[in-house]
């Protein structure tokens, strides 16, 4: 084993415990940032370029068609191959929490879509899960298992938040294991169905488990009812027949009491444990060797690497695989760096060089560590152990020019940044998704006053169903402001009546009076 520092050139405080790292094509990637993503990377997935002993960190990009993915921190992830291709897969990704210390029950599958030099694009989609749902939770974790044909998903273990019910003023925000409950997954329908077994009697969190085939081992992990780190090793059992699924359970010898290890594979049956602790006040620094053959498990002691000063003797660690032997271990900074927030990173490489170029075998890993900020307990608790969990081929990286965000195009042009109304609080650097159709910038509407504005949606009260009526319906639309002045051009004006004058009566006329002669004389001529 060889222990190599690296320095953090870019966005090195985005590197905090709790993050994960996926990989793709052999390119490691960043998930999981301390905080809502910014306008450098509103994806919040990055691309870790490590060369000369130097980390460099490039912002990922999502595809038209994903969903949002909020940054989670401490969820369980694995990895699911393609049936048709081996060297095609995605991710799963389930549960963990958010900048807002919400815990998520949701489940994203996420795939690479594009690569180039330049610009790494991602798929992200979120799948509907029905019957039993496993409730939110973080530290928990997640494996395929494959058996008759069929593949289906196994999560287990983790914490979650105490039930309303039983919440108190003092301990609103305390957590609790979730019951010992295992869940099957079917990918095609997102129908979960929890199992009960007697052997699992206890609740455990931030545990290793390695699946092969329709086999998954559970090593070590924390139980907090009890205080106790399990030195029981589980081995569970998955038939897929053409009825109902069948999970036994079996507890082999040989375990290891541990918490918040990390397993990397190393060749195609050997694995190595590292890091973790042995107790709230006790990290441990020893490392072992796994060997899976068959149906068997054989865990050993190895040979450790030459730790540090500076590693055996900080408070706390975290860390993560990625991929081909080799772990991403960081300790914090404390007051050594200017950087706030700043820690230390070291490439933990547990195989030589020539077993680099062995092909990674089929077989899954998933460790997780624990979940808070060191700040918010006392040191070496189980909740200031962190979460890292993911399968990798290695962290070769492309040339590709390092993300400098004075090169990014001024969005504040385009018009998604701009205060479009007295009352307006969208701002770019606290600015999070308020509907379900926004991904990385605010949803906007045009207002037809004039030459026409843009005003965002959300400044304008708009709820998601009238936005989507307005978007799909041709109408024009008028902002808040200019509302009550479309309504007077398109009311028709008053119009004002002429008042009539009155018609004047008519004046009889005047009448002659004739003689009698007369009127003799006027009738002879008449009868004549």
């Amino acid at each position: 084993m060889s222990l190599q520092m690296v320095s953090t050139v870019s966005n090195s405080s985005l590197l905090q415990p709790g993050f994960s790292l996926l990989n793709f094509d052999g390119h490691v990637f960043f998930f999981g940032q301390k905080g809502w993503p910014k306008r450098s990377c509103p994806t919040g997935v990055f691309l870790l370029d490590i060369k000369q002993n130097e980390l460099k960190m490039k912002p990922a990009f999502f595809s038209k068609d994903s969903c949002y993915l909020p940054p989670l921190r401490y969820p369980a992830l694995c990895t699911l191959r393609s049936h048709a291709r081996a060297d095609e897969y995605q991710y799963i990704i389930h549960g963990g929490k958010t900048p807002n210390n919400d815990l998520s029950d949701k489940m994203y599958f996420m795939s690479l879509v594009s690569k180039t030099s330049k610009k790494m694009t991602f798929q992200c989609i979120e799948k509907d899960l029905g019957g039993d749902v496993p409730e939110a939770r973080y530290g928990h974790t997640i494996n395929v298992v494959h058996s008759r044909g069929k593949s289906m998903s196994v999560l287990f273990g983790g914490r979650s938040y105490t039930p309303l019910a039983q919440r108190t003023t003092e301990k609103w925000n305390s957590v609790v294991d979730c019951l010992p409950s295992v869940f099957l997954i079917d990918f095609e329908f997102g129908c979960c169905t929890s199992y009960i077994l007697p052997e699992l009697q206890d609740g455990l969190s931030f545990h290793v488990s390695i699946a092969r085939d329709d086999t998954v081992y559970i090593l070590g992990g924390h139980s907090l009812q009890n205080n106790t780190r399990s030195p029981n090793l589980y081995k569970l059992k998955i038939d897929l027949p053409l009825g109902s699924p069948a999970v036994t359970c079996t507890i082999l010898p040989g375990g290891v009491s541990v918490s918040s290890a990390i397993v990397t594979q190393i060749s195609g049956t050997e694995f190595v444990l590292v890091g973790g602790y042995h107790s709230d006040n006790q990290k441990r620094l020893v490392c072992n060797t796994i060997v899976l053959e068959d149906s068997k498990i054989e865990i050993v002691e190895s040979v450790s690497p030459e730790w540090t000063p500076d590693i055996k003797h900080c408070r706390t660690w975290f860390g993560c695989d990625m991929g081909k032997g080799s772990v991403l271990l960081g300790i914090p900074g404390a007051n050594k760096q200017l950087i706030p927030d700043a820690n230390y990173f070291y490439i933990l490489r547990c195989k030589g060089a020539e077993e680099d170029k062995e092909e990674e075998s089929i077989t899954q890993i998933c460790s997780q560590t624990s979940s808070e900020d060191p700040g918010d307990s006392t040191p070496f608790e189980d909740s200031e152990e962190f979460c890292f969990s993911a399968e990798a081929n290695g962290f070769d990286v492309d040339d590709a020019d390092t993300y400098n965000e004075d090169d990014e195009e001024d969005e504040s042009e385009t018009g998604y940044w701009i205060t479009c109304c007295a009352s307006c609080n969208i701002d770019i650097n606290t600015w999070v998704p308020f509907y379900s159709t926004e991904l990385n910038k605010p949803a906007m509407i045009l207002c037809s006053s004039g030459a026409g504005h843009w005003v965002h949606a959300q400044c304008m009260d708009l709820s998601e169903t009238m936005l989507l009526r307005l978007s799909e319906a041709n109408v024009k639309y008028f902002c808040n402001k200019h509302v009550d002045l479309n309504k007077g051009l398109q009311t028709p004006q008053k119009v004002v009546c002429l008042k009539k004058q009155p018609m004047k009566p008519l004046r009889k006329k005047k009448t002659m009076k004739l003689s009698k002669s007369t009127k003799r004389s006027f009738l002879r001529r008449l009868f004549e």
